[in-house]
């Protein structure tokens, strides 16, 4: 049974508690400086003898570098411990998106679910810097500082007890407002991320349509929202930093008030008691931001536990350590017998009863119309998608009875919009088989139909592409995919609408070349084109479904 990630926004770990006290040192290390500068100040204005200053001087700059040093410290656990988490988190994370994916994530665009995942988790394990460890070093330096402070004077140390107090409850109004206003500026975030995927992903299309100008007045107005709700949170950080000063201001005011015209101290321990409430502002003023962090953390909680606690697509059985994974040497036979599949509970049937066999080897290609069932399939096939009903069978036995990983790790999967990472060519081949070497990839691009392409690269397979990189063409990204495909050596291979953004020319060379490529291999594709269908062996036409969806 997979284990999900811990998605608790404060968590008190003993890495944690040592960065803490580290930085707790460090925050009071600078409160010391700023008391002792101001004791030393106004002892020397005094002229004494320089050998009473020594101390003073010595304790100055040992808490000027004590306070460097062990901030660099405190970042150094801090970071390690996080950055440790945050690694083991995400593999947590996915591997508890992997039954999901992509049946209970469909109805989330991917820049939503992008932002969903990655960004969530990023702010949800944040939290650590910037909630935990400040918390726990703000309550050291702060406990230190009204400890000592009162051995000089109990109504000093009170004052700043006091103030610690007050902080805090202007820290918890902040995490309050925050909060509040957190759920308008999430959808105003995703609403932008939504417009701003559609304009890019899309904008061969939109243009055609002439849909442009009112695609970017809805990004516009999308923008316009979210700078509102930005604002609006900003309006509520700013009162509560500004409250955390008038409390420090406060408190430095009563504390000179009652020390004026007292003979109890001398005029330079005066200057140190009276400092100290400013100095202490330095170690409560960012328990504010940690508020605004611990707001945002725990909307991310929310949204992405929300996402993880789905009822699975699939059964997720996975192999265990003395199981050894399957050799897919071969294509293996398919079988599907009244086999009936729905994407939820609450939708109706989107395949009724289907018979369909794959023998080992088979080039089948699949049309019919929209809600015929055609993706539903594919989804099956993929085990994206348990059946509701009938038999799915592998080589005679059972496929929802082998584990996840066995079944999926036999198919490769090409769809209409294949990513490519901000990564060289190499690299976005590798992502489809690890262990491959420079001439396995040539081959693969060669297969694929890109040899020529490839050889017109100036840096060959260490061109970047992507984001910062070369641009490709959409013919040139399905053969990417194609490469992939054919390099993975998976003995299946399913096309979801492979070349629904290509011109017909250049779909059927496409589709050619990766059926040539392929023999020996299971080839199943659905399309709605026609370009293609005829380089496949065997073709089919699904019937309209009666409620069918996908």
């Amino acid at each position: 049974m997979t284990t999900g990630p811990d998605l608790r926004t404060v968590r008190v770990t003993p890495a944690l508690v040592r960065a803490g006290l580290v930085g707790g040192l460090a925050l009071a290390s600078g409160i010391a400086l700023t008391a002792t500068s101001g004791w030393l100040i106004v002892r020397a204005s005094e002229m004494p003898i320089i050998l009473t200053l020594l101390m003073a001087i010595v304790g100055v700059r040992a808490f000027g570098m004590a306070r460097p040093v062990l901030r660099y410290v405190e970042r150094l656990l801090t970071h390690d411990a996080a950055l440790n988490d945050l690694a083991q988190q995400r593999v947590r994370t996915y591997d508890a998106l992997i039954p999901l994916t992509p049946a209970r994530l469909g109805s989330r665009g991917r820049a939503d679910l992008l932002t969903g995942v990655v960004d969530d988790l990023d702010d949800i394990i944040g939290a650590q810097i910037r909630v935990t460890v400040p918390g726990i070093s703000a309550l050291v330096a702060w406990g230190l500082t009204s400890a000592i402070i009162t051995a000089f004077d109990a109504r000093v140390g009170a004052a700043i007890a006091l103030l610690g107090f007050a902080v805090a409850a202007i820290s918890a109004l902040a995490l309050r407002l925050e909060s509040a206003g957190m759920p308008s500026l999430t959808a105003a975030r995703a609403e932008v991320n939504r417009v701003a995927d559609l304009l890019t992903s899309q904008a061969g299309e939109i243009a055609a349509i002439g849909a442009g100008p009112a695609v970017l007045a809805d990004l516009d107005a999308a923008q316009s929202n979210w700078r509102a709700a930005l604002l609006r949170q900003a309006r509520g950080r700013a009162v509560a930093a500004g409250s955390i000063l008038l409390a420090v201001g406060a408190t430095t005011l009563f504390v000179a008030q009652t020390l004026v015209g007292e003979a109890r101290h001398t005029p330079a321990v005066a200057a140190l008691l009276v400092l100290t409430p400013v100095a202490t502002a330095d170690a409560l003023t960012p328990l504010a931001e940690a508020a605004r962090a611990l707001a945002r953390a725990r909307g991310s909680a929310q949204r992405l536990g929300a996402v993880l606690a789905q009822e699975p697509a699939v059964a997720a059985t996975r192999h265990t350590p003395d199981q050894q994974e399957p050799a897919h040497n071969g294509a293996p036979d398919i079988a599907l017998r009244a086999v009936s599949a729905r994407w939820s509970d609450d939708r109706p049937l989107a395949l009724r009863e289907l018979d369909l066999d794959l023998p080992a080897g088979t080039h089948l290609s699949l049309s019919g119309p929209n809600g015929s069932g055609k993706s539903t399939l594919l989804a099956v096939l993929a085990r994206h998608l348990d059946p509701a009903s009938g038999r799915y069978a592998v080589a005679g036995a059972d496929a929802l009875a082998e584990p996840l990983d066995g079944s999926r790790g036999r198919i490769a999967i090409v769809d209409d919009s294949p990513h490519l990472f901000a990564s060289t060519l190499r690299e976005n081949l590798r992502f489809a088989a690890p262990g491959s070497d420079d001439d396995s990839l040539i081959e693969a691009l060669h297969r694929a139909g890109l040899r020529p392409w490839l050889d017109g690269l100036v840096d060959g397979l260490d061109t970047r592409l992507g984001t910062g990189g070369r641009g490709v063409s959409g013919g040139e990204r399905a053969r990417i995919a194609l490469a992939r495909a054919i390099l993975s050596q998976r003995p299946i291979i399913l096309l979801d609408e492979p070349v629904a953004h290509l011109d017909a020319p250049t779909a059927r060379a496409v589709i050619g070349d990766l059926v040539s490529a392929s023999q020996g291999r299971t080839l199943v594709m659905v399309s709605h084109r026609e370009d293609g269908h005829d380089a496949f062996a065997e073709s089919s036409v699904l019937p309209p479904q009666t409620t069918g969806q996908r």
